[in-house]
């Protein structure tokens, strides 16, 4: 039965501090001498699931999963199909990511034991959040922050081109994520707008991590062509050695050209064309791209990855001058259910700490069922209801709050040359042509 990992005896068996199942010997005779308490929420459930003949047949038909709702498909990939659901506790909305095991070769498998571990290792307002991991005989289910707000390749296409404010607003997002992901050994390798969510405030979360790979160093060499060709660097059509920055980064100006544009830069009919457009870079920025837009695209698109621009010169570049972070660049290490255990409070925040165990408690949680839970990592109930409710805490403090643009920063070269022409030359050494 799918819902054994949650089971309860009986309704009327006393449940167990340490495990979400019972194992009380209490039977029918001693019912007078312990009376029943009300059922917790987390009892109720757990018991639903294995005594409700309607939830019970929800789990084997997929309507549910575990403690999530399954409500329709999303989405779809090579190996994956995206669904909607919500925590039947919570309440709170996830997308899972439905993998069925029985396609999964070695490649993939490998390739799926990296996604999880990249984003098991990520903790940033900009990129998708993993909740939980629930494997049933025949499936393998992510579950994941729901965005809720489509994603960037969908929003172009419908709007054409996005405005230059929101344009500032999308690209800065996704450099902060970059920025982090970097800093943690972690390369996306498959950075494209289909990749990069929204939500329905215009936060972007940066999804997607089944292409990604972790490097010791950052001069460490790959080898593998992975992502999308459109995005691709020139190093990977050359076939190779690569540096995995200079390849993201590559990938963000196709971004932001898409972006400012609503075209790609590089364009062809054939695989063989498109190839020798980007080892050529040849491409061309529309002139009604403002200046400094047309700056940050051509110091990112250069086809020697050494002389592309770093994550820091692009975010200290003229035109992402007016964008002000409603939170901090630097974010705290992945919290896990020993931030709830441990006396040191140092490690996370202590109101939203406070919070996360009000509800946790309120929902039949105990410290039991941490303790119980904390050798399953990501792999365990209590884990997926911990990080959703984290979540849920952070965001209310704004952690999902989408950067603002205060003001307009002129472009330099043109006031400069503004201000030449408007000059009055009086001076008699002054010889004008």
């Amino acid at each position: 039965m799918l819902g054994r990992q949650y089971q309860v005896a009986s309704t009327r068996l006393h449940h167990s501090l340490y495990s979400l199942s019972d194992n009380s010997d209490v039977g029918p005779e001693d019912e007078e001498a312990y009376p029943l308490p009300s059922l917790s929420p987390l009892q109720k459930l757990t018991r639903d699931m294995c005594k409700d003949d309607k939830t019970i047949k929800d789990l084997v038909v997929g309507r549910r999963v575990g403690f999530y709702k399954v409500r329709g498909e999303i989405g779809s990939g090579t190996f994956s199909r995206v669904k909607f659901a919500f925590h039947a506790l919570t309440k709170d909305k996830v997308a899972l990511k439905v993998l069925d095991k029985t396609r999964l070769d070695s490649h993939a498998q490998r390739l799926l034991s990296r996604e999880i571990s990249s984003m098991e290792s990520l903790s940033h307002p900009n990129v998708v959040c993993l909740y939980e991991v629930v494997e049933t005989p025949s499936r393998l289910y992510l579950v994941l922050e729901y965005a809720g707000g489509g994603d960037l390749h969908s929003r172009i296409c419908t709007e054409t081109k996005l405005s230059d404010i929101t344009c500032k607003i999308t690209f800065a997002q996704i450099l902060s994520a970059v920025k982090y992901m970097h800093k943690h050994n972690i390369i996306h390798r498959d950075l494209k707008a289909e990749n990069i969510l929204l939500t329905s405030t215009g936060c972007v979360k940066v999804a997607d991590f089944g292409f990604s790979t972790q490097i010791s160093d950052r001069s460490d060499a790959l080898d593998t062509f992975c992502g999308s060709p459109p995005y691709a660097a020139p190093e990977l059509f050359r076939e190779e050695c690569y540096l995995g920055p200079p390849v993201d980064v590559w990938a963000m100006g196709v971004v932001l050209f898409f972006m400012v544009t609503g075209t790609m830069p590089f364009r062809a009919d054939t695989m063989g064309k498109l190839r020798r457009c980007v080892i050529e870079c040849a491409y061309t920025v529309p002139p009604w791209v403002p200046g400094p837009c047309q700056r940050l695209i051509k110091g990112i698109l250069k086809a020697p990855p050494g002389e592309r621009y770093a994550v820091d010169q692009m975010m200290g570049c003229d035109w992402l001058l007016p964008v002000e972070f409603p939170w901090s660049l630097v974010h705290p290490e992945p919290s896990s259910l020993r931030s709830l255990l441990d006396s040191d409070r140092g490690s996370m925040d202590e109101e939203v700490e406070e919070e996360v165990k009000a509800t946790l408690e309120e929902l039949g949680f105990s410290v039991e069922h941490l303790h119980n839970s904390e050798t399953k990592h990501i792999r365990s109930p209590v884990t997926g209801v911990y990080r959703i409710l984290l979540h849920r805490a952070q965001t209310r403090r704004g952690s999902d709050c989408p950067p603002v643009v205060r003001g307009m920063v002129r472009d330099p070269r043109r006031e400069g040359l503004r201000s030449y022409r408007g000059l009055k030359h009086t001076s008699k050494l002054c010889l004008l042509s």
